[in-house]
């Protein structure tokens, strides 16, 4: 390869970023000119911008397929060919040798463009049945991998395998004491870390809230609620501390934490499975997405490494019946945890992807 440069997209949500976040310093240690192209305004440039800030970034316009009515979806096909013609110009002046897709609708334009320019598309599928963008993209990948092996039976054979979680390093260079530290919290009471997704979820917002006070009675709380919903009233409560969101940070938060609270997203559960942290799940309803949350939390609990609170039944009094029967369940889950296959590293996920590279 005379040319080492390659072009990673994705995004939309963090769940599509972390991946590549994950790979991007082994791409670099091998010689490698990294790109990024994302949406103009999504999560993606602040995560990536945040932690490569000397990374080359492209923003193109995206839009978005729905599931419901909204005059956008008249407008947004538009925007998708504008984002194929912008992702064109770029790929054919960078030339890479591959293009490293991790889903969201801003991957959509570029790995239509890529296959116009006859650049490899290598994409990755976190949750136990493909995702929209994914499915968009498959006629255009020359390969997909996957986490779970449930989903390789949704996909091409001759063109999908299963590589299991690929879990960042960084993940495991949390430090306790500096999460302690963070939040203002002594080693008195034990760790609740709660996590509504990038986005936040009042659903849970509210249930953590309406029980703080008996939550508080053997926690400390951390909650990370989402952009726009920290709640001043509750800023100064001792043991209790809020961020609407955290990037470099949460290493040291997870470290910190002795049970988790979250959502159902592929990529956090495998790092709550990583770091042995017994977890209550509350997936996304089907009401607000495609059941892949509710899929992914449901083999974990068959597994015996998580247990399930549905978004439908989440009301204050059984958020608080889940949190207990979490901390009388604890040992269990962190057993069967220690039991389970060890993830892959970032080197061994790129080596994958650059086998499919031209």
């Amino acid at each position: 390869m005379t040319n080492k440069t390659i072009i990673l997209t994705g995004g939309g949500t963090a769940g599509h970023v972390s991946l590549n976040q994950a790979i991007i310093p082994s791409f670099l240690d091998k010689g490698y000119g990294v790109h990024y192209i994302g949406s103009k305004e999504g999560i993606e440039k602040e995560i990536i911008g945040q932690a490569f800030p000397d990374l080359q970034y492209h923003a193109i316009s995206s839009g978005k397929l729905r599931r419901y009515f909204s005059m956008k979806n008249f407008t947004d096909p538009f925007r998708v060919l504008a984002g194929v013609a912008q992702a064109l110009t770029i790929i054919r002046k960078i030339k890479p040798v591959a293009i490293f897709s991790k889903g969201g609708f801003v991957s959509v334009p570029v790995v239509m463009a890529a296959k116009m320019s006859g650049v490899p598309v290598i994409s990755h599928e976190s949750d136990v049945t493909p995702g929209l963008a994914n499915k968009l993209s498959l006629p255009f990948a020359s390969h997909i991998f996957t986490v779970f092996k449930q989903t390789l039976k949704h996909l091409p054979a001759d063109k999908a395998s299963c590589t299991g979680s690929i879990i960042r390093p960084a993940l495991f260079e949390g430090r306790k004491a500096k999460g302690l530290a963070l939040c203002g919290f002594k080693e008195s009471k034990g760790v609740i870390l709660i996590m509504g997704g990038s986005q936040g979820s009042k659903f849970i917002n509210d249930a953590v809230r309406s029980n703080i006070v008996q939550l508080l009675e053997k926690h400390n709380i951390i909650h990370l609620c989402g952009k726009g919903h920290i709640d001043e009233a509750l800023v100064s409560m001792p043991g209790y501390k809020q961020f609407e969101y955290v990037t470099t940070e949460l290493p040291d938060l997870l470290h910190a934490s002795d049970l988790i609270v979250s959502r159902a997203g592929s990529n956090s559960i495998f790092e709550f499975l990583a770091l042995e942290k017994p977890m209550l799940l509350i997936p996304l309803s089907l009401q607000k997405s495609r059941g892949d949350q509710i899929l992914n939390a449901k083999l974990f609990s068959e597994q015996g490494l998580a247990e399930i609170l549905q978004e439908e039944d989440l009301t204050n009094k059984t958020f608080m019946e889940a949190v207990l029967s979490l901390e009388e369940h604890k040992e269990g889950l962190i057993k069967q945890m220690r039991e389970t296959e060890s993830p892959k590293t970032p080197d061994e996920m790129v080596e994958l992807i650059l086998e499919y590279a031209k």
